[in-house]
């Protein structure tokens, strides 16, 4: 049996159909003997775990009986695997583009400081109207998590991603650390991931005001990690500026709670920000600015 090359690894609760979508979909890889699929189950109720063990035998199941996080659950995952490469969807997120481990593979193969490929990204409940684009690969600042590649030997020089953060932010956590430790993350378009979400209908949802909290108290939380002082005042002024002008001040009421709330969680956390801060010295911050932002939505419209 070959060694495992590729682990590509889901964190779920509660979305069995989303899920189950996506592991059809990846059926043709999982044929092959140096690939795993790892599904980490974190307390559903809607019986994931039971699906995926009678009708995907091959996928290696875990299972949180009360839930932990997805961070936690994705942290295991890594830390786990034995494989080469560990490729991390959503479980509302599936390939489009052909041969994308090999495209993948030829990439890590080529470029020894690249630590982690951003995949392109279209958001959307339909099929793009299109798959090729003219998008060109380049080195950014960060990527999305609900389509990326680690290289396992950059993932094991940096620090494990941040539980305390619950939810957004571990991965511009990562993109940080890679940063500092001399990796590239590297935006490949030739592999193209479906992430079968309407944006436009998160704000009708009911975690709108808890994203908008989330969202907004992770930047805050990396802002004071990872900024030098001089920054952390001009970058957190205009934050709060911005929210209060086009949320708070145009009576979004849920998201003005979600502000508030995200205030009083980085005031909570200035102890663990104190203890974690790792920040770039003036030439890091320098050089970092001059990468490419990330590449987070695909839009074939514009090409």
């Amino acid at each position: 049996m070959k060694e495992t090359k590729f682990s590509i690894t889901i964190s779920t609760k509660n979305r069995i159909n989303d899920l189950i979508f996506t592991l059809k979909s990846l059926q043709d890889l999982l044929e092959r003997d140096d690939i795993e699929c790892v599904v980490f189950d974190d307390g559903s109720t809607d019986g994931t775990s039971e699906i995926i063990k009678s009708d995907f035998p091959k996928v290696i199941l875990l299972r949180n009986e009360i839930s932990k996080g997805y961070i936690y659950c994705r942290n295991y995952m890594l830390n786990q695997t034995k494989a080469e490469f560990a490729i991390s969807l959503d479980d509302d997120a599936h390939f489009l583009s052909e041969n994308p481990l090999e495209e993948i593979e030829n990439y890590f193969n080529q470029n020894s400081q690249c630590g982690l490929i951003a995949f392109r990204i279209f958001w959307g409940l339909q099929n793009p109207s299109k798959i090729n684009s003219e998008d060109q690969i380049q080195q950014v600042k960060a990527y999305v998590g609900c389509g990326h590649v680690w290289r396992m030997s950059a993932w094991k020089t940096i620090p494990n991603y941040p539980e305390w953060f619950v939810f957004y932010g571990e991965e511009q956590f990562a993109s940080f650390q890679l940063f500092k430790n001399n990796w590239q993350i590297i935006y490949l378009p030739s592999v193209l991931v479906h992430h079968r979400v309407n944006i436009k209908d998160r704000k009708k949802d009911n975690d709108y005001q808890t994203r908008i909290r989330m969202s907004l108290r992770s930047g805050w939380f990396l802002f004071f990690l990872f900024l030098p002082l001089s920054e952390i005042v001009k970058k957190f002024t205009y934050s709060l500026w911005w929210q209060f002008k086009s949320k708070i001040f145009k009576g979004d009421w849920k998201a003005t709670k979600g502000i508030f709330q995200a205030i009083i969680d980085l005031i909570i956390k200035v102890p663990k920000i104190l203890s974690n801060r790792d920040k770039l010295t003036k030439s890091e911050y320098l050089k970092y600015n001059n990468l490419q932002e990330a590449k987070i939505y695909w839009n074939p419209n514009e090409e």
